[in-house]
């Protein structure tokens, strides 16, 4: 393979799909990309055997395809000078990269081993706007489980259902919730999209502009931006009923400066129990006070202003669900819905109604 680009043209989109190279190189052939010609245009793929993500580029390679070390790539494009040209040439089993007076000479692996996706069978697609999709996936995401054995926590919901788009994230102790509205209605379709796949849609979502086509098929999600397409398996599972999870009919609300009730929390997480993380919630008329202690003795209170006007109620949590809840939310107030000790805790914002929040108690 044989062609000539400019340093920018080649940088961004090898920056947005070098997430999907395997680190772990389980095979040595994920570590590289796979460039190839396809319909006259330059196309480099990165894969981990779940994920699969491509980039085009608007000029026309000749000859074979190739593969190349893709953070090796990456690292010469980020260290030449900005506006440099690179060319490209395939010689024997190596890559010549030269540019200016700089030449580099990477090992190739046979292009034919590189483990594409089969073509997936789509049946059904959504356009979604890049913001809207980048909204719901940040305000839930955050509430994956963490290599939980219950595979189908480690990742993120994305449901369909009549006009709306929905993400919902739960690791069984805290669960998210977000919705929007689509332009048109779509038939129903729940599916689960692996933990690292959702971080790497993200980071492509933050780079790219206008609509995304969301196209679904019975184990792949598709995705494409623009010239990047993105393909990942689905996690294989059902997701928990999260409806009978999210709380209705709580009957007192408290009304709380956001930023506020953050950094309470966080001063008096300082001195809560390094492994439990609890602080004690405890809510009488238009006061909230926190406490925290540990096994050193050690203990922090804080108190402040709020409005509630329902019963005294002394609830446990583990700070960190309230924290992300809180640096996740917008607004500069947040209402918790509440009902007595043992019920869980419903965090929602005022302006923003399709947000919930749920928090399970925890005993202290």
């Amino acid at each position: 393979m044989k062609f000539s680009i400019q340093r920018e043209e080649l940088l961004k989109p090898v920056q947005l799909i070098v997430g999907a190279v395997e680190r772990r190189q389980t095979m040595p052939i994920l570590s590289n990309f796979l460039l190839r010609n396809v319909n006259g245009r330059l196309v480099i793929t990165a894969t981990d055997l779940e994920l699969e993500v491509s980039a085009t580029i608007d000029i026309t390679p000749e000859g074979e395809p190739i593969t190349i070390p893709g953070r090796k790539l990456l690292d010469i494009c980020k260290s030449l000078p900005e506006g440099s040209d690179i060319k490209f040439s395939f010689h024997g089993e190596k890559v010549e990269i030269k540019s200016a007076k700089s030449r580099f000479s990477l090992a190739t692996l046979a292009a034919n081993e590189f483990p594409l996706v089969d073509e997936i069978s789509v049946d059904q697609t959504i356009s979604v706007d890049k913001d809207q999709l980048h909204s719901l996936i940040e305000d839930t995401s955050f509430a994956m489980a963490q290599q939980d054995v219950r595979y189908y926590l480690n990742g993120l919901m994305m449901e369909a259902e009549g006009g709306k788009l929905r993400t919902v994230a739960t690791d069984g102790h805290r669960l998210s919730m977000a919705d929007t509205s689509l332009d048109d209605s779509v038939s129903d379709r729940q599916v689960i999209v692996p933990k690292k796949a959702v971080q790497e849609f993200m980071r492509i979502l933050s780079a790219s502009t206008g609509n995304v086509e969301l196209a679904f098929s019975q184990n792949h999600l598709q995705a494409n931006f623009g010239d990047i397409r993105f393909v990942t398996k689905l996690i294989d599972g059902k997701f928990p009923d999260y409806q009978r999870v999210v709380p209705e009919g709580h009957q007192y609300i408290a009304s709380i400066d956001r930023e506020v009730l953050r950094s309470c929390l966080m001063r008096a997480s300082i001195l809560s129990n390094e492994k439990y993380r609890g602080v004690r919630l405890g809510f009488s008329e238009n006061l909230l006070k926190i406490q925290a202690h540990n096994p050193e003795q050690e203990e922090a209170e804080e108190e402040l202003d709020i409005s509630y006007s329902g019963p005294e109620l002394e609830i446990g949590f583990n700070v960190s669900y309230l924290v992300d809840v809180l640096n996740t939310i917008k607004s500069s107030e947040v209402h918790f819905h509440l009902q007595d000790t043992n019920s869980s805790l419903l965090i929602v914002c005022p302006d923003m109604e399709n947000r919930k929040y749920v928090v399970m108690p925890m005993r202290l």
